[in-house]
């Protein structure tokens, strides 16, 4: 038996398709069937250049499948067994650092990741770009009974990024609540799932701040909870900007999160939140250049900035019980996806680069 996986043979080439073999499931890990798997924004960055990765190698961190090999006893010590649907989290935490001995593993300095292993030596098939997955029953989770595998895959990462992000935020001190003005920038998948989340959250108010007007996606965001969605296109920034900081009696937003990546979504962010206003900052996730800022303001506003660069199995979990608990949503979030065969991956990309879909995934 083969399976195919889509081969990352190095930056701005096409993939390679190639098939495997489906070996044995190695101790401690699991055999998984594809069922989706999506491109995320860091593996569009892997494929420009913009994040190094080694070559051939198969990518992908949002894999979504069906369990189909395991040791039963190891497994069963996971919570898992066979016909399970679930989700593999990539991130190895060493355990051992500042940052893991201090409740911080998805920030920890020698992480590591389920999918760096070679494709040469069995069983190959350690990226999410592979009809058939192997990985640790540690980073397996089970999706819960009621939960469509689909729409889970859809915000895979996405969900738990902006998860983490609020829960640092609340770390910090800042709890987003229902006097809470709040600002999404950028409205691909890591906006999408931020409106999401803002409104079960229960904001009072909530702005959608896209670079482009698109009609379809303002009606998409309207749906998943945004009041307001605005277009630097077509509203400018000037009067995007008096908009946003009307509210909370002219002082504007009380929490901005920047997921669009662009570097120029910064300084805005900076200038539509009021005094102490809180800015989490998961969107920025390669090197897209620099941007102009003006420091004082961050001194005058007395701002918080939040980073958040990764997110833990714990966020994962988050994700599951949110979908868990909002059954109602699935059917909007399915709805967001664009499924490509594995063998159409390059297609896929060509596709989610060119922004057709807002949310791109491979099945097999």
């Amino acid at each position: 038996m083969k399976a195919k996986a889509a081969v990352f043979e190095g930056a701005n080439v096409p993939f390679s398709v190639r098939e495997f073999e489906i070996t044995d499931v190695p101790k401690g890990y699991g055999k998984s069937e594809l069922i989706a798997s999506g491109v995320c924004g860091t593996d569009v960055h892997i494929f420009k250049g913009r994040l190094a990765m080694g070559a051939p190698s198969i990518i992908g961190h949002e894999f979504v499948g069906k369990l189909t090999g395991c040791d039963p006893e190891e497994a069963a010590r996971f919570g898992l067994k066979e016909g399970d649907n679930v989700i593999a989290d990539i991130a190895v935490p060493c355990g051992k650092c500042l940052l893991c001995r201090t409740g911080d593993d998805a920030n920890c300095v020698n992480m590591g990741v389920t999918n760096e292993g070679d494709i040469t030596v069995p069983p190959y098939l350690y990226g999410g770009y592979a009809e058939v997955n192997y990985t640790p029953l540690t980073n397996l989770l089970k999706i819960p009974e009621g939960v469509d595998p689909v729409a889970t895959a859809v915000f895979a990462c996405p969900g738990p990024t902006v998860i983490h992000g609020v829960r640092l935020a609340e770390q910090a001190g800042y709890t987003i609540g229902g006097e809470t003005v709040a600002v999404v920038q950028g409205l691909g998948p890591v906006g999408c799932f931020a409106v999401m989340y803002l409104k079960a959250l229960g904001v009072k108010k909530l702005f959608a701040i896209g670079a482009r007007s698109k009609p379809e996606r303002t009606g998409l965001l309207k749906k998943l909870g945004a009041d307001e969605v605005l277009s630097l296109e077509k509203d400018g920034e000037n009067a995007i900007k008096a908009k946003i900081l009307a509210e909370n009696g002219g002082l504007g937003a009380d929490v901005c999160i920047e997921c669009s990546g662009a570097p120029s979504a910064v300084p805005l962010g900076m200038d539509i939140l009021r005094n102490r206003g809180v800015y989490i900052i998961p969107g920025q996730y390669s090197d897209s250049g620099s941007v102009k800022i003006d420091p004082q303001t961050i001194t005058f506003k007395a701002l918080r900035f939040i980073g958040s660069s990764q997110y833990s199995i714990k966020d994962v979990r988050i994700y599951l019980e949110f979908l868990k608990n909002r059954p109602e949503l699935q059917p909007a979030v399915k709805s967001l996806a664009t499924c490509y065969k594995v063998s159409d991956v390059n297609r896929a990309f060509d596709d989610a680069i060119a922004g057709k879909n807002v949310k791109t995934l491979l099945v097999k």
